[in-house]
């Protein structure tokens, strides 16, 4: 067992899967790392189990726990969301000193983040949200680790969460993100994007095994393929092998044994409804989170169930094999809008809450260590990188022309789906979202027609600047300017 009377370069308070983990990655890169948890048989086992890997220092009450700490103290908390975190907070702030810093490695919400930190600023206290992306897997062996708090208190973090993250080409997966709550947002936005990823993937596992006829063994196969190329990313890799694992009781496919109901912890949820908030237009991950909302709703299923949908014949074999290359091109199409409608949201948050963010950077620490890592971030750092203005990536010429290739077999995969009444709400809504931003008019000119008849909420015009309102009761009298 290791352990030692020196003081700890920082504590982990919370030691669950995820904060166990990464107390131990801390140990093991050399950082002497404080413990404690609020049973204390969980510190004893950590110590027991895991204490050869590097220097803890077990502590048995919070202020055993604060006094094991060298200054300026950094502790981490890693326990539930919301009230259970405002609890630690109350319980620790008390006992430490100006300068000191906590910091919350949790899926808070980070507008629970920008309130904490305000609150213990008043105090002299560094308050830092960490988006830690990755799983139990990623917390003991190399995360993506987005910092939100004070420049200040990531010069101080900054080494330390860099020197546990995934790496890619020698680059840690880990930045300052931005002040108070931004690097809580960006990983709530993360989580958004994976919502609507996995989404993308599960409809086209869907069109290939109900459209072109494949076995979960062939998806497998198919996936696997598509992982070596410009679809390469964790979520491919994992999907290939759920779809290629045949269950032990049943010998059948591992995929037909579990129950077709998704769930959600949340992150995904909060993206929508933050989204809507800023009025950015996250469509395919709204449709993604309300997507595994209704694979939930059994009785509204039931309901549904057995009424009429679309039928075709099924495919030929050679026909098959053409369908699977227009799904491979609308999943790619999919994925860049999704990550596209990621990013705008990034950019709207920013500008709302007054957080200078690095687009690029984002990406670059999203290429290992989190869930959605792929192949393409790395494209996506480097169209940041030489235009750090870049409103969206389908304005970058080598996406731009991938879009363009997608054209005919994005439209087609959805056509088909909707002939055979397969539902594709992520296929779908990225397209739609494609040509609604691409289009030169929009209906919206008689919504706002319609809201200035029942409201008087008045519209611009196309022809001179300013606000007007028609007297839709004597539509012949002039218009009056707003």
């Amino acid at each position: 067992m290791n352990t030692s009377a020196s003081l700890g370069s920082l504590g982990v308070t919370g030691l669950g899967v995820m904060g166990r983990n990464l107390a131990r990655n801390f140990a093991r890169h050399g950082y002497p790392v404080a413990v404690h948890n609020r049973t204390v048989n969980r510190t004893h086992a950590l110590i027991e189990e895991f204490g050869h890997e590097g220097t803890f220092v077990p502590a048995k009450t919070a202020e055993e726990f604060v006094a094991a700490l060298e200054r300026p103290r950094r502790l981490v908390i890693m326990v539930q969301a919301g009230a259970a975190t405002d609890a630690v907070i109350d319980e620790f702030a008390p006992l430490l000193e100006p300068g000191d810093m906590i910091i919350d490695g949790g899926n808070a919400h980070f507008s629970d983040t920008r309130r904490r930190e305000a609150a213990l600023r008043e105090r002299g206290l560094h308050f830092v949200g960490a988006g830690i992306s990755g799983g139990e897997e990623g917390a003991l062996n190399g995360p993506s680790i987005m910092v939100g708090g004070s420049a200040e208190s990531y010069g101080v973090l900054g080494p330390m969460f860099e020197a546990i993250s995934a790496k890619i080409d020698g680059e840690p997966c880990a930045t300052h993100i931005g002040t108070d709550g931004a690097g809580h947002f960006v990983k709530m936005v993360h989580n958004g994007i994976e919502y609507a990823d996995m989404q993308l993937i599960a409809e086209a596992y869907d069109l290939l095994r109900q459209v072109a006829g494949y076995t979960p063994a062939e998806i497998a196969d198919i996936f696997r393929t598509w992982n070596e190329g410009r679809l390469g990313s964790y979520l491919i890799e994992i999907t290939a092998e759920v779809l290629a694992h045949t269950d032990a009781d049943t010998g059948g496919p591992f995929v037909d044994v579990v129950v077709d109901a998704a769930g959600q912890k949340g992150t995904g949820r909060w993206t929508v409804q933050t989204a809507l908030d800023l009025a950015s237009p996250v469509t395919a991950i709204a449709q993604a989170t309300f997507a595994r909302a209704a694979s939930g709703q059994a009785e509204l299923r039931a309901a549904y169930r057995g009424l009429p949908g679309g039928t075709t014949p099924p495919l030929s074999r050679s026909e098959a094999t053409r369908f699977t290359g227009q799904v491979e091109h609308a999943l790619y199409a999919s994925k860049v809008i999704a990550y596209d409608q990621g990013w705008k949201m990034i950019q709207d948050a920013a500008a709302e809450y007054g957080w200078k963010i690095d687009l690029g950077a984002v990406a670059r620490i999203w290429r290992g260590g989190c869930i959605i890592r792929a192949s393409f971030l790395d494209r996506i750092r480097a169209a940041y990188a030489a235009d750090p203005e870049l409103v969206s990536l389908v304005g970058e010429k080598t996406f731009a022309a991938e879009i363009t290739d997608a054209q005919v077999p994005w439209r087609e995969i959805v056509a088909s789906a909707a002939r055979r009444g397969i539902p594709v709400p992520a296929f779908s809504t990225a397209l739609a979202y494609y040509d609604t931003l691409r289009a030169d008019r929009l209906p919206a000119a008689l919504l706002q027609g319609q809201r200035d008849f029942f409201g008087a909420h008045t519209y611009r015009r196309t022809d001179r600047p300013g606000t007007f309102h028609t007297h839709w009761s004597h539509p012949d009298r002039p218009e009056t300017s707003g």
